[in-house]
């Protein structure tokens, strides 16, 4: 093209095209005009439309065509060349460039950032125009119109959102649904690929839903409102680029249950704090009848405690201690005790969970020793048991022998008995001949449901011969059957009286156990001579936990109840069903008992419906809940008082003996968390624990004996029996110790202990004494701290007046590993020889004064001490008096011999006198260092005698030493 353009110029230089004018200004005005329109002759052309794809956050736009605009000037400067391209429209963000004149190749690009979600696609009108015949803009052609089409590219910038925060359906139990809800969300991007959601997925695992591509959610099983109530899944959604949703959303389905005739809104597990008095059971419990036309209601709430011991919580004191606490009249035997050295016929018996429980096989019996209970019982007696049993397999046609008093040799007669035969309970009494000789009642016969269902029942026979009663769970029952039967002929045979079988020792070749017991017996006892009233009987068997109802006045109109004798089984009945709903909702649980066994109460609510004239009335399923009874607080009983102290021999000999325990005390605490401190460096405040005091009973102490049995020829323990008798306690005596039993409170027992006392006929061979004692609440569940007591003897000195001075010099105890056997002839012997006995007897006055003074210290020391220990006792008889202290001593005897004048004599009253005294000797120091050295040794456990014998004083002055009053 250049080389044609070069050409032209010699054409234009002949037309006369740039030739210098003459005319002026006007001139070269028209000149231009008329060579623009003969050079410049055509407009540029470019395409019609134009289409073009921009992505969004970009500035190239790729146009189909290519943006290229033609002259038909070209190759003529300026008139062939394109200069520019324009386009036509208000705050358009494009723009075109020319990137080639000659070619006319133009770009069209955009200004500012492209938005898809603002504006999809742009459309415009663009021109072209070429540069005219010079550099003016005036003079330029343009072209046609051409439309541009302008679609911009979506990115995928944003993640689908939901429209709801959380959704929530309720579906019945039972039934599958296609759809239970459908979610739904959205994308902010602009095109359809990135803004259309493509797929929806549940997040949570393992729960019984689908849900498909439009939202639309369905359970994949049936739901069991039972099973669960409520679930809550976690749902997300993908556009169609893939990208999930910033945020899950929550989906929450309740299951509504299909509606079933029921109680509605109790609880399973109800927790009870002891101590807390009575606490409702079901507050908010109420009946759906599902619009079932009911005309009355019977509800019964049982509380099921048979496998907590006995039943209910009695496991709690001995038998005897239970029936002092009720009033029951003394003479009561227990035939089955716990196993002790003074009733060891239980030894051999399986035990059951607890102490006072025991379990009988079918393979045990036990023998009643004789001179327990009376061979020939009155008209009038008691026979009390607990008893759990059931029937037992293969042996419902034998006889199950609870209690048998039969012939021990030659025959195999029954005269009093208990039984079970064929779940039926039976007792024997065959009186023996008297001047009457008729027909007699001799059997009875109860049949009780009880008496097999495999539960603990308390059972009373009250004999008033000829009339029999039995109370099972205090109530009263008459026998069904009595069987008259001849009196036995008395005979000489002994009886043996047998519990959980019976005796057969005649008719058989060797005697032996028969008719034996499946099942557990507690608290077997027989009471001769009277019988118990039903006051006794209702509280032996009373249980301290039950059922109650608060505010018996609140209650509906029309409602009745009924409560058994254990409150464990409470009835009502009404025919409104909005009473029946408050009445029950007073229904609550108490226990009495202060340290209540922890564990399980099983608790039933059964119901039975009456409807108007239905055939098929609705059935109302049973409430099976449990109180769970928390541990507790554990008691700490501690036993304080003075530990060790002295008497005189004088005291232990005397009538009253010396008092062990004159300032016990039993102090029980409990540790109480209270949050203190400061809680600004933790934030937390921390937990401090306080002693509290308690006041509970005990139900015994023992009093141990260490360092060996007493001996019962010279020394026993001591206790008035009024004593006991005024604060309702026993006790037994024996050789190991002091056992002080029965429920009391610990003031009783602290006031039995200061009353004890300890005895010894010959104090003179003893040293000390030492004790033990621990006490205890709920037959050993709480136990108290071990307490030792050291009680030592002070010994009266006596001081031989017939002793030679010269035994002043004996070595004292501590030096007896260098004392020699003949050093005493030897000092004898000094007498004989002046020169060594006047040496001896320097050396005797010297050791005089050491050994005097030593003792004089020793002898304040100890009575400083024993001051302190008797102030301590708080009994004034044991108080020790400083007025009492007399030192009574014989003048020392003068010998005519060598070596004893007048001035050594004179010397040795001078010395003494300076240490404050009127007479002395090392005879009383020896003494003193062997009662201290005896009472170290008894602080020790150890035991040490002199080898002197007793009619022989080895002091070696005259005179006695009192010190004590």
């Amino acid at each position: 093209m250049l080389p044609g353009r070069l050409c032209l110029v010699p054409l234009l230089l002949a037309l006369g095209v740039g030739s210098s004018s003459s005319s002026g200004d006007g001139g070269d005005s028209r000149r231009r005009r008329l060579l623009a329109a003969k050079v410049n002759k055509h407009k540029p052309w470019i395409e019609t439309s134009y289409h073009g794809v921009i992505t969004e956050n970009n500035d190239t736009v790729i146009l189909d065509p290519p943006l290229v605009a033609l002259d038909k000037d070209a190759p003529v400067p300026f008139a062939g060349e394109i200069c520019a391209f324009k386009i036509h429209g208000q705050e358009l963000p494009f723009e075109a460039v020319v990137l080639n004149r000659t070619s006319g190749e133009g770009r069209l690009r955009a200004k500012s950032p492209i938005d898809c979600e603002l504006q999809k696609e742009y459309t415009f009108i663009i021109q072209a125009y070429d540069c005219g015949v010079g550099p003016q803009e005036a003079a330029w052609k343009k072209s046609h119109k051409a439309v541009v089409h302008i679609q911009v590219k979506d990115v995928n910038e944003f993640a689908p959102t939901f429209k709801e925060p959380a959704y929530k359906a309720i579906v019945t139990e039972g039934k599958i649904y296609d759809s239970i809800l459908q979610v739904e969300a959205i994308d902010e991007d602009c095109s359809p690929q990135y803004s259309q959601i493509c797929n929806y997925e549940i997040v949570t695992t393992d729960v019984p839903f689908a849900i498909d591509r439009n939202g639309n959610i369905r359970n994949t099983e049936k739901l069991s409102f039972d099973k669960q109530h409520q679930y809550e899944i976690l749902v997300t959604a993908y556009d169609c680029g893939q990208k999930p949703a910033a945020q899950d959303t929550l989906v929450q389905v309740d299951v509504k249950p299909v509606c079933k005739p029921g109680w509605q809104d109790w609880t399973k597990r109800i927790e009870y704090q002891p101590g807390s008095g009575s606490m409702p059971l079901f507050p908010s419990i109420h009946l759906e009848t599902c619009d079932g036309a009911v005309s009355s209601l019977q509800v019964t709430a049982e509380l099921q405690t048979n496998y907590i011991g006995k039943g209910c919580d009695r496991e709690t004191y001995s038998e005897r201690s239970l029936q002092k606490l009720c009033g029951a009249s003394s003479g009561i035997i227990d035939l089955l005790p716990s196993p002790s050295t003074a009733t060891n016929w239980t030894a051999g018996l399986l035990v059951d969970s607890s102490e006072m429980i025991f379990k009988f096989d079918g393979r045990q019996g036990a023998k009643i020793p004789d001179g327990i209970v009376p061979k020939n019982l009155t008209d009038q007696f008691t026979i009390t048991m607990w008893m759990k049993h059931g029937p037992s397999p293969g042996v419902r046609a034998e006889k199950e022998t609870i209690l048998c008093n039969s012939d021990k040799t030659e025959m195999n007669r029954h005269h009093y008995a208990v039984y079970v035969h064929n779940c039926r309970l039976v007792f024997l009494l065959r009186k023996d001949f008297d001047q009457a000789d008729t027909f007699r009642p001799a059997e009875f016969h109860w049949k009780l449901d009880q008496i097999c269902d495999k539960e603990w029942h308390y059972y009373v026979i009250n004999v008033e011969f000829p009339v029999v009663t039995l109370y099972m769970d205090g109530a009263t029952y008459e026998p069904y059957l009595v069987t008259n039967d001849w009196p036995i002929h008395p005979s000489h045979i002994a009886m043996q009286l047998t519990v959980g079988a019976c005796w057969q020792g005649g008719e058989v070749a060797k005697p032996r156990f028969a008719q034996f017991f499946h099942g557990s017996l507690a608290s077997l006892t027989i009471r001769p001579g009277k019988m118990e009233s039903q006051k006794v009987i209702s509280c032996l068997q009373a249980c301290k936990e039950g059922l109650d109802i608060n505010s018996l006045e609140s209650l509906g109109q029309g409602i009745k109840y009924h409560f058994n004798p254990s409150q464990s089984v409470l009835v009502m009945e009404g025919d409104d069903i909005g009473n029946i709903n408050r009445a029950l909702q007073k229904v609550s649980y108490i226990n009495s008992r202060q340290f209540p066994t922890a564990g399980v109460r099983r608790l039933r609510l059964s119901s039975k419906v009456q409807c108007f004239g239905e055939d098929v009335c609705i059935s109302i399923p049973d409430v099976d809940a449990y109180i769970m009874v928390l541990q507790a607080i554990e008691p700490q009983i501690t036993l304080q008082g003075t530990e060790r102290f002295w008497r005189p021999a004088a005291q232990f000999e005397s009538a009253r003996g010396v008092t062990l325990f004159p300032d016990i005390k039993i102090v029980s605490t409990f540790a109480k968390t209270e949050a203190s401190g400061d809680t600004r460096t933790t934030g937390t405040a921390p937990k401090s624990a306080i002693l509290e005091e308690m006041l509970h009973n005990l139900d015994f102490c023992d009093i141990l004996v260490l360092g060996g049995d007493l001996d019962p020829r010279q020394e026993c323990l001591e206790l008035n029996h009024s004593e006991l008798h005024q604060r309702h306690l026993d006790a037994t005596n024996s050789t190991a110790g002091y056992s002080i039993y029965g429920v009391g409170s610990m003031s009783r027992y602290e006031q039995v202990l200061h009353h004890l006392r300890y005895r010894n006929w010959y104090p003179t061979s003893l040293e000390s004494r030492r004790f033990r004692i621990k006490c205890s609440e709920l037959n050993g569940r709480y136990t108290s701290n071990e307490f030792n007591l050291e009680v030592s003897v002070l010994h009266e000195v006596r001081v031989s007046d017939k002793e030679h001075v010269n035994h002043l010099i004996v070595q004292p105890p501590f030096l007896q590993s260098v004392h020699h056997p003949e050093s005493r002839n030897s000092i004898q012997r000094s007498s004989v020889v002046p020169s060594i006995a006047t040496v001896v007897i320097i050396i005797s006055v010297c050791m005089l004064v050491f050994v005097v003074a030593m003792g004089v210290y020793r002898v304040r020391i100890a009575h400083q001490h024993f001051l302190q220990e008797t102030e301590a006792a708080k009994e004034a008889e044991m108080d020790w008096d400083d007025s009492a202290l007399t030192i009574t001593v014989n003048p020392m005897e003068k010998h005519e011999g060598p070596g004893h004048g007048e001035d050594e004599t004179e010397g040795e009253e001078e010395e003494e006198a300076e240490e404050g005294l009127s007479s002395s000797s090392s005879g009383s120091d020896d003494s003193e260092e062997e009662e201290e050295e005896g009472v170290g040794r008894g602080r020790h456990g150890q035991s040490g005698r002199s080898s002197q014998s007793p009619g022989k004083s080895t002091w070696t002055t005259a005179g006695v030493i009192n010190i004590w009053k």
